[in-house]
This record gives structure tokens, C-alpha cells and sequence, in this order.
């Protein structure tokens, strides 16, 4: 992904989920996916998708079991 690409998507991914401190870093040797951060925190990978000459993006972020709440006491 190119520099504009990265900075459109950063563009969207803050808006759409309205943090500021959202953002889209390219990836070294890589050139169909970038990285999200959250401040500092890496929360993700965003993939390029150019088939047929449409293009999406596929957003992929891992949730590990120990990073959510507690679960409530029954």
C-alpha cells in the first residue's frame, strides 16, 4: 500500500470508530497490508484485496481472552 492508500484508511478507521489516536502504519517488505495501532498498542492488520479490479480491505484484529473483563460472577 502506498502512502495515500495508508492515509485514506487511517482517515476512515478514525472517523468510523471515532478515535483520534488511530493509526495506519505500513508494513516493511510488505506491500498488500499495513498495521493499526491504538496509541502504541498494535491492535491489528489491515489486507488489500484486488481481484478483478475491485479492491476491499479486510480488517483482522486478535482478541485474547485475557485482555477482556472479568466475567461476571454467576
Amino acid at each position: 500500500m502506498d502512502a495515500s492508500e495508508i492515509a485514506r484508511l487511517q482517515q476512515y478507521l478514525g472517523a468510523k470508530f471515532s478515535v483520534p489516536n488511530l493509526t495506519v502504519r505500513g508494513r516493511a517488505n510488505k506491500d498488500d497490508s499495513a498495521e493499526v495501532y491504538l496509541g502504541d498498542e498494535f491492535i491489528g492488520v489491515i489486507f488489500r484485496d484486488d481481484e478483478d479490479g475491485d479492491v476491499s480491505y479486510d480488517f483482522n484484529m486478535a482478541i485474547l481472552e485475557i485482555d477482556l473483563p472479568a466475567k461476571p460472577a454467576s
